[in-house]
């Protein structure tokens, strides 16, 4: 394969508009792995269906979205309006955080996607938390553990790799690392035993993918953060034995981009051992990363990592997506419009029960 084909495979990116651009088209067809879409790039129902059916057409082999429930959900007006996982949490079903995986995931693959950045594992343990909160299921590991995997597996057993976020737990800081970079100040066996505990579990697991946190962890590493620091993506790969994708949160959020240029953020994530790089909006900087990409995967001390990280990418295609087709406005309709939870797990959820009896 050549050193362009299996560089792009390490780069994920969004962009602004509701239709793909030239560059992201051209990337695509160079073997960028796929795309992130956000609310930005969501109009209706009818122009996302077509937008994924071109990135599909182009290559695009996953096509992710942010879609948990709750504050954080791109595709609001569209899919099934699910709660925060704080209260799926606190009915404390494992059956019911597995039927909201499920009927999500059979909801976003109707509409084209095949990944979605969620389930949570971090646990929420700080009241002061700006970023997490009632993003996460539970304030305790064991709970965390409990109920989201269910979830993931929802989403999984319907054809959307899941993603478990944010390694190696952002639960505990009290600042938000789209603005500035967090620090955990635990030390190894409180780490351990609270913030890791769900990733220890999730990595025995079925799950297709986890996701970095931009904190500093000082115990580890105290100069750079954990999506760049080799000996925290080393306790998830090799202490932990976890055999899926290593997915970057955005490389342009400031606890990054403040820090680092991007070369240089993407060179320290390979060696650190990140499979996939998210660069969610910037033109140039997209562009940089992949360029930076290429350079390391055409010669170099760390050529064998981008090559063996292009693999993991492509294994994990090959295994949770395969070859999905476009979707259509009528296979999507049908999905959209039947009965979503029935109405007990409506009414338990605090939701109102004929929002979902469409059957």
């Amino acid at each position: 394969m050549k050193p362009t084909r299996i560089a792009a495979r390490l780069l994920m990116a969004g962009f602004d508009g509701l239709e793909a651009p030239d560059y992201i088209l051209k990337l695509l067809s160079q073997g960028l792995a796929g795309t992130i879409l956000f609310r930005r790039n969501v109009e209706g129902l009818e122009q996302l269906l077509a937008l994924n059916g071109q990135l599909l057409s182009r290559g695009a082999a996953l096509l992710a979205v942010d879609e948990e429930g709750g504050r954080v959900r791109r595709l609001r007006g569209i899919t099934t309006d699910l709660p925060a996982m704080e209260v799926l949490g606190q009915r404390g079903r494992e059956d019911l955080c597995y039927r909201a995986g499920a009927l999500l995931g059979r909801e976003l693959a109707a509409l084209g996607f095949s990944m979605n950045f969620a389930p949570i594992l971090d646990v929420n343990t700080n009241p002061q938390n700006p970023v997490i909160g009632d993003r996460s299921f539970a304030r305790t590991p064991e709970e965390v553990i409990r109920l989201a995997l269910p979830f993931a597996r929802g989403l999984q057993q319907m054809g959307v790799a899941a993603c478990g976020k944010h390694f190696p737990g952002h639960g505990d800081t009290d600042t938000d690392s789209h603005l500035t970079l967090p620090v955990l100040n635990h030390d190894l066996k409180r780490m351990a035993s609270v913030e890791l505990a769900p990733f220890r579990a999730a990595a025995q697991s079925d799950l297709a993918s986890m996701m970095t946190a931009h904190v500093l962890v000082p115990a580890w590493n105290p100069d750079h953060p954990s999506t760049l620091d080799p000996k925290a993506l080393g306790i998830l790969r090799r202490q932990y034995g976890y055999q899926g994708l290593i997915i970057s949160d955005d490389l342009e959020m400031a606890a990054i981009a403040a820090r680092y240029g991007m070369a240089e953020a993407v060179t320290l994530g390979v060696e650190a051992g990140v499979d996939l790089f998210l660069v969610c909006r910037r033109r140039d900087r997209v562009e940089e990363a992949f360029e930076t990409l290429v350079r390391l995967a055409e010669s170099g001390p760390l050529a064998s990592k981008v090559a063996a990280a292009s693999r993991r990418v492509e294994a994990t295609i090959q295994r949770y997506v395969g070859s999905p087709s476009a979707p259509t406005l009528a296979g999507a309709q049908a999905v959209l419009k039947r009965t979503r939870f029935d109405l007990a797990d409506a009414r338990d959820l605090g939701l109102d029960p004929t929002e979902f009896d469409r059957g």
